[in-house]
């Protein structure tokens, strides 16, 4: 029994501390998007719980298959992060200079909470979370899948809170959530890069 309630406990700990990056883009899109919708909240924080639960099971897998080609690819994550986290940033900036100058508002298509660029978020905030699959490789696929659902649902819960964070923060910040917003998101990428270089 002991042994159940450590393995849930880690798991929780480990799904808080892989979740801070895609609550902190939460609070970025709840700024950019103040009058979003209860199912474009659940939508939104299902894509990165979805992708938190998916990248440990991934990294398991590479681990007890080809753990050497996955090696190697985890010196391009931070990487990878920096760059997808920066070009949505600096695109959602860019937007919002032209909307303040009296250019037209972005296209549904192009708002930072589009299906694409929810996408790309997913994957770049949760690319890191492969290495995961090193710190379960000993389990087996039950317990695996156990933990990373467990990591899936609280980065869930945690990406709800920080896109209500970010909506009431929007309301206030008016024409300016935007650009705060994406100057987030490329602290992200920068921060994810960082903590991988040291």
């Amino acid at each position: 029994m002991n042994g159940l309630i450590i393995f849930v406990v880690n798991s929780i700990l480990l799904g808080f501390g892989l979740a801070m990056d895609a609550f902190s883009v939460c609070i970025a899109n709840g700024l950019n998007e103040a009058d979003m919708k209860r199912s474009r909240k659940y939508k939104i924080a299902g894509v990165f719980g979805a992708f938190q639960a998916a990248m440990p099971m991934i990294g398991w897998i590479c681990v007890r298959t080809i753990a050497d080609l996955f090696t190697g690819f985890q010196k391009l994550i931070p990487w990878i992060a920096l760059i997808l986290l920066s070009y949505i940033g600096g695109k959602m900036i860019l937007e919002a200079l032209r909307s303040n100058k009296g250019g037209e508002d972005p296209d549904e298509d192009e708002c930072i909470t589009s299906d694409r660029q929810l996408f790309v978020q997913g994957v770049a905030t949760s690319i890191d979370a492969l290495s995961v699959g090193f710190t379960i490789a000993g389990y087996g696929l039950l317990r695996a899948v156990s933990s990373a659902l467990i990591i899936g649902t609280v980065t869930l819960i945690i990406c709800l809170l920080g896109l209500k964070i970010g909506q009431k923060a929007g309301k206030h910040l008016a024409g300016k959530a935007s650009i705060v917003g994406g100057i987030i998101l490329i602290g992200i990428g920068l921060e994810i890069f960082i903590s991988h270089a040291i």
